[in-house]
């Protein structure tokens, strides 16, 4: 059955896109995670657009410091721990994206604090602490675990923007970074199997046997669909609906 199967392309399902003609560019894309990403953005735009009015300069503040910090610094952190993405980016260009881009994200932070709340600077200080130590492994992996990802991938990005915007945290702001927290650990939920398929499974033997004796062959491609394809879902559902309290905020649809 092993001659029948072809492991999937690519470590991700948005890796090395052919539309890039540069292989470069292609890594650096990859590097970025754009649905992951984007997926985290619009959780910063959910947290600032759940009361109005809307700051929009500190918005788009906030939304440029977590694609800093979190799109471009922690990805490239995480590279440099095994290439689980196979790029040849260079490490001294990982570790120059990491320091630039997480430092561009402490400078917008600070000049937040100055000029909003002085309590911005916890912020600050918890952001630079889950980013470097989940993504490289400090403290013996203490912070690379699940719950540090559900708290910082999701409950963080909707506290920050919210109190960006408004200078307090209030019970909507909770409950929104409880959702958070659940749809963050769903995409986990998710991701992990697929990352496994993708990256360390060669072929599946077997088959599934349906009620009436139907066999199906196993393979990667007929377990991994499924899964990519809600995992695509979930990135387009929590863009939806910061789509959807941005419109409200600002009536432009």
């Amino acid at each position: 059955m092993s001659d029948q199967q072809t492991p999937p392309s690519g470590p991700a399902f948005y890796a090395q896109p052919k539309y890039l003609s540069r292989p470069r560019l292609r890594e650096w894309w990859t590097l970025l995670h754009p649905p992951y990403t984007m997926f985290l953005l619009s959780l910063v735009v959910i947290g600032a657009s759940l009361v109005g009015p809307i700051h929009t300069f500190r918005l788009w503040m906030t939304v440029l410091a977590f694609f800093l910090a979190v799109g471009i610094g922690a990805h490239a952190m995480d590279e440099l721990q095994g290439r689980p993405l196979r790029t040849t980016i260079p490490t001294w260009q990982l570790v120059a994206a990491s320091i630039l881009s997480l430092g561009g994200a402490v400078v917008l932070g600070i000049v937040g604090a100055v000029e909003v709340d002085e309590f911005l600077w916890i912020f600050i200080a918890v952001g630079v602490i889950a980013a470097v130590g989940y993504n490289l492994e400090l403290f013996g992996g203490r912070l690379h675990t699940d719950l540090v990802f559900f708290l910082s991938w999701g409950c963080f990005p909707v506290l920050t923007a919210y109190f960006t915007q408004h200078e307090n945290l209030s019970a909507a702001a909770l409950l929104a970074a409880l959702y958070a927290a659940f749809i963050a650990a769903t995409q986990r939920q998710l991701s992990t199997p697929a990352r496994r398929l993708r990256r360390h499974v060669n072929y599946l033997q077997g088959d599934e046997v349906l009620l009436d004796g139907t066999k199906v062959a196993l393979s990667v491609e007929s377990q991994l669909g499924p899964i990519e394809g809600a995992l695509r879902s979930l990135c387009w559902t929590s863009v939806a609906i910061a789509g959807a309290l941005m419109s409200a905020r600002y009536h432009f649809l």
